[in-house]
């Protein structure tokens, strides 16, 4: 299994699939550019750490010595002095690329001291910056737009995001990255913020190749809610489309959504059956109102995906043969976590 994205939206989809796959990798966003990743890359020269820490945080080990040294690394020092904001996990990061020099053998050094359950790769193997035209910004007139720079500003945005594109504009891919694709049986892509999180994959050359190109089943996990500022103002099937426009050589096979954060049901299968994928409606989120995604529901979600225990809704592939069985405890379809009592 491949997942990929960045920050708390990949976080979420990695500790689920941790529960359904020994096998998995993580392919992150490399474009963050506030806080402490910011202040890091502008210092040193480095591609972001943060949301590379938050995905391996999110597979440590399950054991006393696993959640301790995600805490360690999760850990911000506080004060208003030169370490105020850091995360230690950033500067652990930074260090062992300055050691090594290479990032993912930190990376993959770091995976080994929190016995983490799978790797996390890059996107791209430089820094990068997105760029976006958004229209109906604050005190601009109806239909104008304008270029909003860097990825904190694009995801905060109180406008419309019409398009968006990476600085500089064809990066080069990780090598890691894509053999990761590649050599997948699925890939997984969300949940996050769509625009600065889940496109932006699409817009690396290389890694956009291999996502068309993987003999990998493909799932799109959508957001419980719209992002703020981004994605204000889309309908859920429009983010269906709006993927299908920055990947057109690439296709689906089965779309994830939680009943409570679609908005038109038809639509959405509609979107979904048009890209060649099944639709698959779990309550995938804890249940309290608040959008964050429940591990065990989402993974049985993908238990049910990956076994081909979907009937949502028609198969637009009749007869074609799962690639692989993984299920968790009770992930069948109707049973399990993300049946209501």
């Amino acid at each position: 299994m491949v997942a990929l994205g960045g920050g708390h939206g990949l976080a979420a989809s990695l500790s689920a699939l941790r529960l359904v796959t020994d096998d998995l990798a993580a392919v992150v966003t490399v474009a963050d550019n506030g806080g402490s990743s910011g202040r890091l890359r502008r210092e040193l020269g480095v591609l972001p750490p943060g949301d590379l820490r938050m995905a391996l945080a999110a597979l440590c080990e399950d054991s006393g010595w696993g959640r301790l040294w995600r805490d360690v690394l999760q850990h911000r020092f506080s004060g208003d002095g030169p370490l105020g904001g850091h995360a230690v996990g950033n500067l652990l990061i930074a260090a062992l690329w300055e050691l090594l020099d290479d990032p993912v053998d930190g990376l993959d050094v770091v995976g080994e001291l929190l016995g983490a359950r799978g790797r996390v790769l890059p996107m791209s193997s430089v820094p990068l910056d997105i760029e976006a035209d958004v229209m109906d910004l604050p005190g601009e007139a109806p239909g104008i737009l304008r270029t909003v720079a860097g990825q904190q500003e694009v995801a905060t945005a109180a406008g419309r995001v019409c398009a968006v594109r990476l600085v500089p504009e064809r990066p080069p891919a990780d090598p890691a990255a894509v053999a990761a694709v590649l050599e997948a049986d699925w890939v997984v892509l969300g949940p996050g913020s769509w625009f600065t999180s889940v496109l932006p994959h699409a817009l690396v050359p290389q890694l956009a190749a291999a996502l068309a190109d993987t003999g990998a089943r493909r799932c799109v996990t959508l957001n419980l809610a719209p992002s703020t500022g981004e994605t204000s103002g889309y309908a859920t099937e429009e983010l269906l489309h709006v993927l299908a426009g920055y990947a057109p050589g690439m296709t689906l096979d089965a779309v994830i959504a939680d009943p409570s954060a679609v908005g038109d049901v038809a639509a959405l299968e509609q979107a979904a059956t048009g890209l060649g994928a099944r639709l698959l409606l779990r309550q995938v989120s804890v249940g309290d109102g608040t959008p964050r995604h429940d591990p065990l529901r989402l993974a049985a979600a993908y238990g049910d995906v990956f076994s081909g225990a979907v009937s949502d809704v028609t198969d637009p592939h009749p007869g074609r043969v799962p690639v692989g069985r993984h299920a968790v405890p009770g992930a069948g379809p109707g049973t399990g976590p993300d049946t209501e009592p």
